[in-house]
């Protein structure tokens, strides 16, 4: 086994492989979605990158996999260095672990480990083969790739984030109540490449009747997985004609008021990180349930006078904690979230 006291001696090695294995999880053919993004470098004794692979998606070959591939006999006695611990489980593909080991790879390096009871534990698994396993390798780095998935598989439910668009005075929409225009094109674009990395769109019944949207990604550039599922939550039913009924990505109507349920449902089917679009009143009900993970606030240099506001007049108020203000085009952009106090994992 290799003596961890020599680690520092090699580190600088492994923390340049790592940044580069980060770089490929974030490839543009990797998507956000079910599965976390994750990405692998080998490297040969001498310090040779031999193979390098990224996942791109539920039930496609996994980073290492992809990257022993690459590799072929040049991963014999090298070293994989990882973003996240490979797993050890067979799901729509084999165990990383074994890939490794059949590989012929003799050391492991990786950054986060895996917080899943079924794929975790593989870098012990690999220790007792006899394969030496470094963890934690520039750990919030690799980290900071999956933040929303390591929340959904730990807390059992998705990852919400809140946004919205308010006028100085504080309105989301003029004094019809219908759609209006609020942001500038940079604040619109920035919530097209939100809405690319979220797995559902939750609106109400509310907003999905008053503003017929289309809740789909539009981008120049083409998703690199499926579009992120489209949610209505409520009771009363949409029109055959509502935009959301189209074929451009799928609907979901959740017929609750309860935004446990709805989280519920959509855990089931895999959605890791949700994005609430909704109105005020839906957006008062997670915020009372303490169910808002992060709030990403767009705020516009009108004023619009009369219209609904941001949360109904009778909501109580809450605590947001400022994590950063950054113009965004003609529009300021606070990402907070709401106080620990007004905060709960979901659970009731």
């Amino acid at each position: 086994m290799h003596d961890r006291g020599a680690v520092p001696a090699v580190g600088a090695i492994w923390d340049d492989a790592m940044r580069e294995a980060i770089a490929l999880a974030q490839s543009p053919d990797a998507p956000y979605g079910e599965n976390p993004r994750v990405g692998c470098v080998l490297v040969a004794a001498d310090g040779t990158v031999v193979g390098r692979g990224h996942h791109r998606g539920a039930g496609t070959e996994h980073a290492e996999v992809d990257a022993l591939r690459h590799a072929g006999p040049a991963a014999r006695g090298a070293t994989a260095v990882v973003t996240l611990e490979p797993c050890r489980h067979t799901g729509r593909t084999g165990p990383c672990t074994q890939a490794l080991l059949d590989g012929g790879v003799t050391r492991v390096v990786y950054g986060q480990s895996d917080p899943t009871p079924t794929a975790g534990g593989g870098g012990a698994e690999l220790r007792v083969a006899g394969v030496d396993v470094v963890p934690g390798v520039l750990v919030s780095e690799a980290e900071a790739l999956n933040v929303e998935w390591t929340f959904a598989v730990t807390h059992g439910r998705p990852f919400v984030t809140w946004k919205a668009a308010v006028s100085l005075d504080g309105r989301v929409a003029g004094a019809d109540g219908g759609p209006t225009a609020i942001t500038g094109p940079a604040a619109r674009r920035d919530v097209h490449e939100l809405r690319a990395r979220v797995g559902a769109i939750v609106v109400g019944t509310g907003t999905a009747l008053a503003d017929d949207p289309a809740l789909t990604v539009r981008l120049p550039v083409p998703l690199p997985g499926p579009p992120p599922l489209r949610v209505v939550v409520g009771r009363r039913p949409l029109p055959p004609t509502a935009t959301l009924l189209d074929s451009a990505a799928p609907t979901l109507k959740v017929p609750t008021h309860d935004p446990h349920e709805v989280l519920t449902a959509l855990d089931a089917r895999g959605v890791r990180h949700v994005l609430l679009e909704g109105g005020p009143t839906l957006a008062a009900a997670f915020c009372g349930a303490g169910l808002v993970d992060r709030i990403e606030l767009y705020v516009a240099p009108l004023l619009l006078g009369a219209g609904p506001t941001l949360v109904p007049s009778e909501a109580p108020g809450w605590g947001i904690e400022v994590e950063r203000v950054e113009p965004v085009g003609e529009d300021v952009l606070i990402v907070g979230r709401l106080r620990a106090d007004v905060r709960s994992d979901g659970d009731r």
